[in-house]
């Protein structure tokens, strides 16, 4: 049993590997279980289980009556639950981030600014647009807003290299509580665009606001989560 169990995990890590340096790129189809099982000299029930771990990995997905194809693997995100930075969430999945500044200036807050940060309309804010990748690849489009007066000289951090949860920390101001609302909708052009996707693909579609200790609103991001490269984890407790 123990050499049936060590047989089919050699056999996911080969397949694995061969996904991860692209043998068997993504969409394409891998070989039927019964060349698989000629190939490694084994039985069909061994390729079946070792097949299965990576089914349920998110490496590959089973087609009733057509075959197994390779799948990108999804983020499995459970920052719904957590409070962590984006470069701590991914590191802790196994994938490199990696942030691109598209814009960062100081502009005037709008009506719905305003109302989520708790400010005037035409107070001064910081608009940081980013577009965040893992192992190269673009995952999320996000652009946050955040009050001014709270963090001065904001403007000169390059966010390019530093998490703006950690510099939220060095200003002795932190992330302690937040609020996210969460929908689903298809990407339009410019969505599309910064996510390298077609138009009309879906994408998890976040508003979220991030208080401090004392209940102060220091930050609303909106974000744009590609659908084919991310899931989500909610956990209950009762």
């Amino acid at each position: 049993m123990n050499n049936y169990k060590t047989l089919h995990e050699k056999i996911s890590a080969d397949l694995r590997k061969k996904i991860l340096d692209k043998v068997y790129k993504v969409d394409e189809m891998i070989p039927k279980e019964i060349d698989l099982a000629d190939q490694y000299g084994v039985s069909r029930p061994t390729i079946r289980q070792a097949i299965q771990t990576l089914v349920d990995e998110g490496y590959l997905e089973r087609i009733k009556g057509t075959g197994t194809f390779v799948r990108k693997k999804k983020i499995n995100q459970d920052f719904i639950h957590n409070i962590k930075s984006y470069e701590d969430q991914m590191r802790s999945k196994g994938f490199t981030p990696v942030t691109k500044v598209i814009n960062f200036s100081i502009e005037k807050a709008n009506e719905e600014i305003a109302d989520k940060l708790n400010l005037n309309v035409g107070d001064s804010i910081y608009s940081l647009t980013r577009l965040r990748y893992a192992n190269d690849e673009p995952a999320v489009f996000v652009i946050t807003y955040i009050p001014l007066h709270l963090y001065k000289d904001l403007i000169n951090v390059d966010f390019s290299k530093v998490s703006l949860y950690a510099t939220f920390e060095k200003y002795n101001r932190p992330i302690y509580a937040v609020e996210r609302e969460l929908n689903v909708i298809k990407s339009n052009y410019m969505s599309s665009a910064m996510l390298n996707i077609p138009v009309g693909d879906p994408l998890f579609y976040f508003k979220t606001i991030g208080y401090s200790k004392d209940k102060e609103a220091i930050e609303y991001s909106i974000s744009w989560y590609r659908g084919d490269y991310n899931s989500f984890e909610v956990r209950i407790n009762m």
